[in-house]
């Protein structure tokens, strides 16, 4: 009896990897692609996966893994794929020993993420074989495929995803795991060691690869037609699959990409002389619509479909002047509800006191603290990448020198991100001797994509204890003076100012540390012994209270402004800063009253 399971994409490219022999998983959380690695621990006693401190090192750990024999898999977000890009284009030239794939895992309309980029291009820059699922069945289908591709080709291979191939369900017929053959290791050095002698005789290897692989694409089964009305054809690829179905139905004609790198422009050549109109419909850039251009192949897409933002069914039928369907057609709208910190949230203390600050840039990074730059905190200046915001607050505090402006800069960063892409930003600033303030927020935990460990957190992905990065003591190794080190209570508003006066008053590299657990983290026994955490809730005390509103503007989502201000106990954590801003003594503590 075949075993059915209602998968996401997610879930089924973990047991995609389970099923066709994977060993080696690595990859940096980000959303859509989080729960991929987060699935593979349930198979953990038949593979190894773990967290990288960013992108790069887990790609390159899994083509480590997989030249030493073993099928491996890095998975990342689309931005994370800009900083493993680095081994992806040498990858393709070295090629792999067992199989390696790449999830890349796009966000079209930014729903958690600083930009849309389209990781089509990265195949074809880094030619690199790219395969694209449109459901669950086939993200497990094509995962396994993917790695014997890769060994077919002596390739990394692109799984391309998007956003809702990622987190939609759909069935998924489960199949026993098959260990994959064994690759025993030999030294070839003049395969893997890319010398510039090397690689140029690995370049013409490439594109002998590239031909073969161009020929497999014109005639594979993934890529197929699918025969209907010849008014339209349509090719597409992934979710716009979907959505074109939904639109168009038997009324046309489809030619269903799967394998998007190299793209079979011949198959879809002979398909388009079968129908009278052929539309391409894609998310983003014109990735397939300007090579079939390029061929002189007939077709009509961005001029007439958005390039911006998500598609759906709906976005297509708008962009061909169809009726839209009802659900998107109706006015009713739900009522907006922006995002933030959480009730509790260690950041808070430090976003109010940077806030009060004048003349002073504040340069952020990725993550919830983000949020930090909305109302009515508005205490983040920047937001650029992982890892920017030392970098640029050390590039700002040198212009601000050099044009002669009075202003000082602060550079506030997660752990998770600080041990991603920070500490070759920290070192930059003492070799160069800057003196941009380093502001690490230490809630011991990756907090934005759902609480993954990291290098400070003290366990690894498969719950096994690990050793904690020491991060003062990193400094310290870096150059920064002892004194000049800061480790602070963010809960204690005093305790911020005083370390913040100190830091931005010195004539050299200083760095404050914040750190204290997030508030909705399940603590660990090293959180209870290091934090007090069972802290007393707070209450508002209404003839003291004047309507200064200087509590709500702390931002707590516990804090409810209506005829009266009241606290949610529910919601309070007893994080008091609400009670340390409160002029008048209207905010007290449970038992201490």
């Amino acid at each position: 009896m075949i075993k059915k399971e209602l998968l996401t994409g997610n879930q089924a490219i973990a047991r995609g990897a389970y099923e066709a022999g994977l060993l080696f998983a690595s990859g940096y959380p980000g959303t859509p692609s989080t729960e991929i690695l987060e699935t593979m621990t349930q198979y953990k006693d038949e593979l190894y996966c773990e967290w990288a401190p960013n992108e790069k090192v887990a790609l390159e750990a899994a083509l480590g893994a997989a030249i030493a024999g073993a099928r491996s898999m890095a998975t990342m977000k689309h931005v994370g794929l800009n900083v493993a890009a680095d081994p992806l284009f040498t990858a393709s030239y070295t090629g792999v020993e067992a199989g390696c794939i790449i999830i890349s895992a796009d966000d079209p309309g930014m729903h958690s993420s600083q930009n849309e980029q389209d990781n089509r291009n990265y195949a074809v820059a880094a030619k690199c074989l790219m395969l694209e699922p449109a459901d669950s069945q086939e993200a497990k289908d094509f995962t396994k495929l993917a790695f014997e591709l890769s060994e077919r080709f002596d390739t990394p291979v692109l799984l391309r995803l998007t956003t809702r191939i990622c987190h939609s369900k759909s069935l998924v017929e489960l199949e026993e795991r098959r260990p994959a053959p064994a690759h025993p290791y030999t030294r070839k050095i003049s395969k893997y060691v890319a010398t510039p002698a090397n690689a140029r005789r690995l370049r013409l290897t490439l594109e002998e690869r590239i031909a073969k692989m161009t020929d497999f694409s014109n005639q594979t089964e993934l890529n197929r037609v699918e025969e209907g009305g010849r008014a339209i054809g349509v090719v597409c690829a992934g979710v716009t699959y979907q959505y074109a179905r939904e639109v168009f139905g038997d009324r046309a004609s489809y030619f269903k990409v799967g394998m998007s790198w190299p793209l079979p422009v011949e198959a879809i050549r002979k398909f388009s002389k079968t129908v009278d109109k052929l539309y391409v419909i894609e998310e983003l850039d014109p990735y397939m619509e300007n090579q079939l251009r390029q061929a002189g192949i007939d077709c009509t897409g961005k001029a007439v479909f958005p390039c911006i933002g998500e598609l759906d069914s709906d976005r297509i039928r708008q962009a061909l002047g169809e009726e839209q369907a009802l659900s998107q057609a109706c006015d009713l709208q739900a009522v907006g509800r922006p995002p933030t910190l959480c009730a509790g949230c260690p950041h808070r203390g430090v976003f109010q006191a940077l806030r009060k600050r004048k003349d002073l840039m504040i340069s952020g990074d990725i993550g919830c603290y983000t949020l930090g730059s909305a109302p009515p905190l508005s205490a983040m200046d920047t937001t650029i990448c992982m890892g920017a915001s030392i970098s640029a607050g050390h590039g700002a505090a040198a212009a601000f020198r050099l044009t002669g402006q009075a202003i000082k800069t602060v550079a506030v960063i997660g752990d998770s991100t600080f041990f991603h892409s920070g500490i070759t930003s920290l070192m930059n600033i003492t070799y160069n001797r800057g003196n941009c303030v380093a502001l690490i927020l230490d809630n011991r935990i990756t907090g934005m994509t759902g609480h993954q460990e990291n290098p400070g957190s003290g366990y690894t992905l498969m719950g096994e204890p690990a050793v904690e990065v020491d991060i003062p003591k990193l400094c310290q190794a870096i150059g920064f003076k002892a004194e000049a080190i800061h480790e602070i209570n963010p809960l204690d508003l005093d305790e911020v100012d005083r370390a913040l006066n100190q830091a931005l008053a010195a004539d050299e590299p200083s760095v404050i540390i914040a750190a204290w657990p997030c508030a909705i983290k399940k603590f660990t026994a090293e959180d209870r012994a290091r934090f007090d955490l069972n802290l007393p809730k707070c209450r508002i005390v209404q003839e003291k209270c004047t309507k200064c509103l200087l509590c709500v503007k702390t931002g707590c989502p516990a804090i409810h402004r209506g005829d009266e201000i009241n606290i949610d106990p529910n919601a309070c954590t007893g994080c008091a800063v609400c009670y340390q801003v409160c002029p008048f003594n209207a905010i007290v503590k449970e038992g201490q009253e």
